[in-house]
């Protein structure tokens, strides 16, 4: 089948198709923006938008506003992509953005350029239809979010609140359904940090072991004691929080030696019942409690997050109901798979869910997603405006 902009079946009114594929012509690869933001905010100036951007350690930043109001709701996402890998095995140029048999192919063809393009198209739908706008509402771009996520959301989360600006409801246009848009939301999402440990024994002969203090067998028992935490086992809303031991090293290996030096790395995903600081506290006590010759590093700590459909004017009620208005089916509540850039801004005061495209295809070679999911994901953003705007 011939590559074309539209799919004959599309209504004229749905645009984000022919958005998505302008956003993924643009080639922009972790932190590199390729010009999408530049793109978008063009087409946001146009649609009555205030726009601001700001670069921060080569990642750029994209804010837009519209409207005023006692609420403030913004919608979030980000430009970059993961790299393509090994081009030759992808069926077409991962930057065509190719259409074929009714998908789009091509990378952030689902993570995440078509829930930004569905964004865009819904506020053309917004618009066109002369709905009101009687909040606040603000855009949230970044092109550091698959990297370090250093220089990102959470710079724009420092802008917000340099200028005193805060935040009611978020949505976030990841990838987040099963089968189709609109079957699964994204209400919450576990904390992750990883750490290097280093355990310092003593070498000698192994047929000496009262000389030595042997640096595996230590791992041994920090494994076993990591093991044995008292961590929470989750509910029905929210995983509970694990452990996973992901190095060993203990050095070149020499039969008759007993290593001297061992280093273990492992990962935790925990719940929102605990805080980075009391979590890094309980498993220090617990490393502490068999050894005390070691030294622990930690990195890349990401908070968790979770909303709680509490009240009918929330903001998962509101995506709910436009999730069944457009499709007639009632989503699945999720706080599955790893972080996100939720965690940035949520807090106590404000509502997060993450609500996109399917995501069977995120990250892979042949990335794609039917036209009829990122129309589908159009509609449901303009009834969610429709229903938080007014």
């Amino acid at each position: 089948m011939q590559n074309q902009r539209l799919n004959q079946s599309e209504s004229h009114a749905h645009q984000s198709i022919s958005f998505s594929q302008t956003l993924m012509q643009r080639v922009s690869i972790t932190p590199d923006d390729g010009g999408c933001q530049e793109w978008l905010a063009a087409q946001l100036s146009a649609l009555g938008f205030t726009c601001h951007a700001f670069e921060q350690q080569g990642v750029r930043n994209l804010l837009a506003t519209i409207g005023n109001g006692p609420q403030t709701i913004a919608f979030a996402g980000h430009t970059d992509v993961v790299p393509t890998g090994p081009r030759e095995k992808w069926r077409f140029d991962p930057f065509a953005a190719h259409i074929e048999d009714n998908k789009l192919y091509g990378r952030g063809a689902a993570d995440m350029k078509t829930g930004i393009a569905a964004m865009l198209g819904a506020w053309h739908q917004h618009i066109g239809l002369q709905r009101p706008i009687r909040q606040r509402f603000m855009w949230l771009i970044t092109s550091d979010e698959e990297g370090e996520a250093e220089h990102g959301s959470k710079a724009i989360r420092q802008w917000l609140d340099d200028k005193r600006i805060a935040l009611d409801k978020v949505i976030i246009g990841e990838p987040t359904a099963h089968l189709r848009s609109g079957d699964t939301i994204k209400v919450g999402r576990r904390g992750a940090v990883s750490a290097k440990l280093i355990l310092r024994g003593k070498a000698y002969h192994v047929a000496y072991p009262q000389q030595t203090r042997n640096a595996l067998h230590q791992a041994a028992n920090v494994i076993t004691a990591l093991q044995q935490l008292p961590w929470d086992q989750g509910s029905a809303d929210f995983p509970g929080t694990t452990l996973q031991i992901t190095y060993c090293n203990s050095g070149d290996f020499t039969d008759n030696i007993v290593p001297a030096r061992c280093e273990l790395c492992f990962n935790v995903r925990y719940s929102h019942h605990f805080e980075l600081a009391g979590l890094q506290q309980l498993i220090e006590n617990a490393i502490s409690a068999q050894t005390d010759d070691y030294e622990l590093h930690w990195e890349r700590a990401c908070e968790p997050y979770f909303t709680a459909n509490s009240h009918a004017g929330g903001l998962i009620h509101a995506a709910e109901q436009a999730i069944v208005k457009t499709t007639g089916c009632y989503p699945m509540m999720s706080t599955a798979g790893g972080t996100s850039d939720g965690r940035f801004f949520a807090g106590p005061h404000t509502e997060v869910v993450e609500l996109g495209v399917p995501n069977h295809s995120i990250h892979q070679i042949n990335e794609h997603v039917a036209l009829t999911d990122i129309v589908t994901l159009e509609d449901i953003y303009t009834e969610l405006l429709a229903n938080l705007l007014s």
